[in-house]
């Protein structure tokens, strides 16, 4: 009986890693027609992961996909943690790569729902300012 719940187990998280790198790709695909540059995708921080790192002329985009039944839900999914967690990991990137660090900074969504147009909300929510 453990086994099976093992595999019920382990296969669910790989749908959602699935699911993950498929809603990922959406967004990569969605900014690279707004002309944004993707720079890094998946990148693993002491801070946490950021799911992708885009620039478009002067402005370095903190781009975190999310994937939910509805785009609402989505958006909901997105707590004051993880916005903590995401300013931290993105002082974590500029600290590796510093040459980006004039570059005005933005945390940005992508929300994806099945049967819907992905959903960009560039400047979804504000960084206190820190200094790297």
């Amino acid at each position: 009986m453990r086994r099976a719940a093992e595999r019920s187990s382990k296969a669910e998280r790989q749908e959602r890693y699935r699911k993950g790198l498929s809603s990922e790709f959406i967004a990569v695909i969605l900014l690279t027609a707004k002309g944004y540059r993707i720079l890094a995708r998946r990148v693993r921080t002491p801070f946490g992961e950021l799911d992708i790192v885009a620039r478009r002329a002067n402005r370095l985009a903190f781009v975190e996909v999310k994937r939910r039944a509805t785009l609402d839900e989505a958006l909901l999914a997105i707590t004051p943690r993880q916005r903590q967690r995401i300013m931290r990991a993105s002082d974590g990137w500029l600290k590796r790569f510093p040459a980006y660090f004039e570059l005005e900074r933005s945390f940005d969504l992508i929300l994806i729902a099945p049967r819907r147009l992905p959903r960009h909300l560039p400047d979804a929510f504000e960084a206190a300012i820190n200094p790297v």
